[in-house]
């Protein structure tokens, strides 16, 4: 599988990467997640990419139990041969049993995340150490457009890359990267590490997909100017894009099934624009979801894009993706579809 380099570093990530936001709900079998890692490995993908907070949606009953999985299959394993990416939670009420919910990228905070997750994941290092949304009041996670607050928190993105520079020197984490985050903010991290000789951001993790395709309004230009790539996270925005959703063919335990707080990806608009993708990939005699992958995978400005998967065929099925070639007359149909119905799920 091809490789790509991350950021200005030395290091080398499959354009395919495993996520893991499932590892312990619904799939706790450490057995069959062994094996389902194995296949990945085997199959050229060398990143994955985990989180203190996960499986998600998150609960304090569950906090932690991925990476702990993860960690048990890595211990088996030559480290050398793993890209590992984890993340810190930021502040939230959504969150409490984090730090109390009041986790600022701080070195008191980040210094527990990272020897948490450490410890969890069995390891002495991390090669991308990433937050997991922003610790000052902005719009991510679905939120459309940013709103001036009413209440400001309280951040200093300064002392941030300065604690990240400790654990750096440390050696706890090889690279720093950032996850939800708006062009203002990545642009704040850009300038200030040049200012002050910090930790410069390797890669933005951020939702990109069919449906949401607001990373290209401005984070894209960032990203190539700054080289500072995307991991593109709901790459079939929750399963929509397989189309299994839109005829109610999805089984009662699918994701947007099960919970029923992921509206996200399952309005009306999605569904009308999820019917003319999937349309048009059955057109073009290539499944919905390789046509999916395979465009984001055609994209200047991705470094690498997480699979989920809930089990051996879902993950051998979507690995075909990267044998799928997106043709300049399939594009232009493409965002023909885009541009009548553009970004139905911010």
């Amino acid at each position: 599988m091809e490789t790509r380099k991350l950021g200005k570093t030395d290091i080398s990530v499959s354009k395919c990467s495993i996520g893991t936001m499932n590892f312990g709900a619904p799939n706790s079998c450490q057995r069959d997640l062994n094996s389902l890692l194995d296949l990945a490995l085997d199959a050229g993908i060398n990143f994955i990419d985990t989180a203190e907070m996960y499986p998600s949606p998150a609960s304090s009953e569950t906090y932690g139990i991925s990476e702990e999985i993860l960690g048990k299959w890595l211990k088996s394993k030559k480290r050398h041969n793993v890209v590992l990416a984890t993340k810190a939670s930021g502040p939230g009420e959504f969150v409490p049993w984090i730090r109390e919910g009041k986790s600022n990228h701080d070195l008191k905070n980040l210094s527990d995340a990272v020897n948490g997750s450490l410890k969890r994941l069995q390891t002495d290092y991390i090669d991308l150490y990433q937050l997991h949304w922003p610790d000052r009041a902005t719009n991510f996670f679905g939120q459309l457009g940013y709103k001036k607050p009413k209440t400001e928190l309280s951040f200093d993105i300064e002392k941030t890359l300065e604690a990240l520079l400790q654990l750096k020197k440390s050696g706890k984490i090889r690279t720093i990267g950032l996850c939800n985050e708006t062009a203002w903010g990545a642009m704040q991290f850009r300038k200030i590490a040049e200012m002050r000789n910090l930790p410069v951001i390797s890669s933005i993790q951020n939702p990109y997909n069919l449906l949401n395709r607001t990373f290209e309004i401005n984070l894209a230009e960032f990203s190539l100017r700054e080289d500072c790539g995307l991991i593109s996270y709901s790459p079939l925005a929750f399963g929509m894009l397989t189309g299994k959703y839109i005829n109610e063919l999805a089984p009662p335990d699918a994701r947007l099934n099960r919970y029923s707080h992921y509206k996200r990806y399952k309005n009306s608009i999605a569904c009308n624009a999820t019917k003319e993708y999937v349309a048009l990939a059955r057109k073009w005699q290539i499944d919905p979801a390789h046509l999916a992958i395979s465009w984001i995978l055609s994209k200047p400005f991705l470094t690498s894009v997480i699979i989920g998967f809930s089990n051996e065929q879902q993950l051998r099925h979507n690995l075909k993706s990267v044998d799928v070639h997106i043709s300049g007359e399939l594009h232009k149909s493409i965002e023909k579809i885009h541009l009548k119905i553009p970004n139905p799920c911010p």
